[in-house]
């Protein structure tokens, strides 16, 4: 698996459990849960129809190891195969859940979507907040005082609400079956002047609540629309091809703890076709909420059967301007995007406008049909 498919594994190739989703290019063809193993890439359709299925197995990691399955090749034969390694599950997203994120989305607020303010903004809310918010533990009687304090200044915002707070901001970020995967395009509102990727370490759930594993994820975000207003979320996180995930789900096993996703680092780097390069980190470390926490409460009043996926956030918020004189970062058609994690490899996709990439058309009931016509379903 040398060249480029070396580059998208994690640091320690295949020594986990990677699983994911190939279009299969046979008659009938179609979407197939894959294992990615040091001999190839293996189709386990046959064991489990969906992803959701395998997630929901008594025990994922012995299923996806035991189902030997057809080679359909080596991942450097199917890269251009890869689908989002997810299915049925919902794509859920937590917001504002590192102190960096939380600043840059009162910026957003304070600024109304004007990038041109964001600087001018910054300064004034470090003075007013007159607090490191990061050591501030959500939901505590320290973050109570500070929004007593905050309030009585008329300082309080909704972000501050979710991002000290007792509850945490979870919303979903796109329909079941929307996302895109590795090597895909992503989609920018071409109305949106003000936007940017956000890394982040995206946990795999269960319907029982467990987490079974862990995946990247890009939770494009369109700062100046969401700026405007926080109830333009919707219209600022969900479009078409704007949530991508992958380029695998590692499972938990021996080699890939709960713990391991706790201490993730991140790395971000956007190359763009005027030359321009930015690159950032993500510490999971520094996460305002436990992941456990963000599952809870995310499935605390609601139930998930096909289980579901949560972006976790990130403290990336590039604010490095794209041009000399400029006011900030912010997409051009044509950035490569690349997210790289150790013990989940690299997630890469190319910006263009929502409306100029293909639109999406395989649903679930598109996914249905597939698997009844290729005998897949039981």
């Amino acid at each position: 698996m040398a060249g480029l498919s070396s580059e998208i594994l994690p640091e320690d190739g295949t020594a986990g459990t990677l699983v994911g989703r190939v279009w299969h290019r046979g008659k009938p063809g179609g979407p197939s849960v894959v294992a990615v193993r040091a001999d190839g890439v293996f189709d386990i359709t046959t064991a489990v129809p969906t992803m959701a299925d395998l997630c929901n197995a008594p025990d994922p990691v012995a299923l996806a190891k035991s189902t030997r399955g057809e080679r359909l090749g080596s991942l450097q034969d199917l890269i251009g195969d890869l689908l989002a390694p997810i299915d049925l599950q919902a794509i859920k997203a937590a917001g504002v859940t590192f102190a960096v994120s939380l600043l840059e989305r009162l910026i957003e607020e304070h600024a109304k979507g004007d990038p041109a303010r964001a600087e001018t903004v910054r300064g004034e809310l470090n003075s007013i907040i007159g607090a490191d918010v990061s050591t501030i533990k959500p939901g505590s009687p320290e973050a109570e005082a500070l929004k007593k304090s905050l309030m009585a200044r008329g300082a309080w915002s909704p972000y501050l609400e979710v991002g000290i707070g007792p509850y945490a901001e979870i919303f979903t970020k796109a329909p079941a079956m929307a996302a895109v995967g590795y090597g895909a395009e992503i989609g920018i509102r071409s109305d949106s002047d003000w936007n940017n990727p956000e890394p982040e370490v995206t946990l795999v759930v269960n319907a029982k609540g467990a987490i079974v594993g862990a995946t990247l994820g890009n939770d494009v975000n369109l700062r100046d629309i969401e700026g405007r207003s926080a109830l333009l979320l919707g219209i600022a996180k969900d479009n078409n091809a704007s949530c991508a995930l992958g380029p695998f789900v590692r499972l938990f096993d021996s080699t890939f703890s709960l713990d391991d996703v706790r201490r993730a680092k991140v790395e971000l780097e956007v190359t763009g076709p005027d030359q321009f390069r930015l690159r950032g980190q993500s510490d999971l470390s520094k996460i305002s909420r436990d992941p456990t926490d963000l599952v809870a409460q995310a499935m605390r009043t609601h139930q998930y059967p096909d289980g579901m996926v949560l972006m976790t956030g990130t403290l990336f918020a590039p604010s490095e301007p794209r041009r000399p004189g400029g006011t900030g970062f912010t997409h051009v058609v044509g950035d490569l995007v690349s997210i790289r994690s150790p013990k989940l490899g690299t997630l890469t996709n190319k910006v263009n406008h929502c409306d100029k990439i293909p639109p999406w058309t395989f649903g679930t009931a598109a996914l249905m049909r597939n698997l009844a016509a290729r005998g897949l379903l039981r």
